[in-house]
């Protein structure tokens, strides 16, 4: 006489997916986690009884351990960056996938000595489910501790030296490639450009694509000159290449907030833009459209970061081991070059 083949346990992922909600969402409900939603906990409730789900001891134990929080933590100087608009762009899409995993936001700036432990307390004592992090700079002591951390870490853009196991980034040296080439199309042979950090390993990839570019077209690349991303910065880069070559026909600034500043210097130096200097910026924020001329640019979509970023950070949290990623990037023509 045949005897049946004993019938497989419902599995955690069977309980999320008849619930209509994520893995991570389903064992939080099962283990009254915070952060849940009444309406998702009893639509895993009803699961639950639906499939007979008998959870897991050993993962059971684990996963009370469980936080409810994922760590945005940025490696800059003035808490103020968090209204940057690259950032607060960052954070719409962090927090819109994380809400989708009912996971909420903590925002943690590693500026100071205090601000760099605390964070590092954080990662080493799993103080959440796991942790994004940003604006990293070479050597920056943030990077061994989140390598040993006791939770998942997403790098979002990668930092200076190898390449981290869980990141995601833009096509830097590509964005940078075209709009350098652009420059180039345009008839501009003497192209400048206003790079970012050099410490960093967005200013170092998109000073790459603009020297490779100048190379492939049989042009001598200007050396860098060097920002810190803001408005301020462009404009005193723009003011040192002017005295040092006056010449120059192009700029490529490694963001919009320098390229605005590129131009109002341009603009009180008595030179037209574009007709004696075209300018392309990289980011397309806000702050492009509204420069005098509007800003051409190179688009990276900076909400699709933070939300890929998170929706990583999830993966993760549920068990996966997803794959590094590259956003594409794409120039949008304007008025200034």
């Amino acid at each position: 006489m045949a005897v049946d083949a004993p019938h497989p346990q419902p599995t955690l992922d069977e309980v999320a997916e008849l619930a209509g909600v994520s893995r991570s969402v389903a064992s939080r409900a099962l283990n009254n986690a915070p952060h849940v939603s009444r309406a998702k906990r009893e639509a895993v409730a009803r699961a639950v009884r639906q499939l007979g789900y008998v959870p897991n001891p050993t993962a059971r134990a684990l996963a009370t351990r469980h936080t409810g929080a994922a760590a945005l933590v940025v490696a800059g100087e003035d808490p103020s960056i968090f209204a940057d608009p690259f950032f607060a762009q960052v954070i719409v899409g962090a927090s819109a996938a994380l809400e989708e995993a009912d996971l909420h936001l903590m925002l943690c700036l590693a500026a100071s000595d205090r601000g760099r432990k605390r964070v590092e307390r954080l990662l080493r004592a799993k103080g959440a489910d796991g942790a994004m992090l940003m604006a990293l700079r070479e050597d920056d002591p943030l990077v061994p501790v989140a390598e040993q951390a006791k939770m998942p870490v997403v790098f979002g853009g990668r930092p200076v030296g190898p390449a981290p196991r869980w990141y995601v980034d833009v096509d830097n040296v590509g964005g940078a490639r075209e709009a350098t080439e652009y420059l180039i199309s345009r008839g501009r042979t003497r192209v400048a450009m206003i790079c970012g950090r050099l410490d960093t390993e967005a200013g170092r990839a998109r000073y790459r694509g603009y020297r490779d570019a100048m190379l492939a077209a049989g042009l001598d690349p200007f050396p860098p000159r060097e920002g810190d991303f803001t408005e301020p910065s462009g404009a005193a880069a723009m003011a040192a290449l002017l005295a040092e070559r006056p010449d120059l026909d192009g700029v490529f600034a490694a963001n919009d907030n320098m390229g605005a500043g590129a131009l109002r210097t341009l603009r009180e130096a008595g030179r037209r833009v574009p007709d004696d200097v075209s300018v392309v910026g990289f980011d397309d924020l806000a702050v492009a459209g509204l420069a005098d001329p509007p800003l051409t640019t190179v688009h990276q979509p900076i909400n699709a970061l933070g939300r890929e970023m998170a929706r990583m950070l999830v993966a993760l949290v549920d068990g996966q081991d997803p794959t590094p990623l590259i956003l594409p990037t794409r120039l949008v023509t304007r008025s200034s070059a």
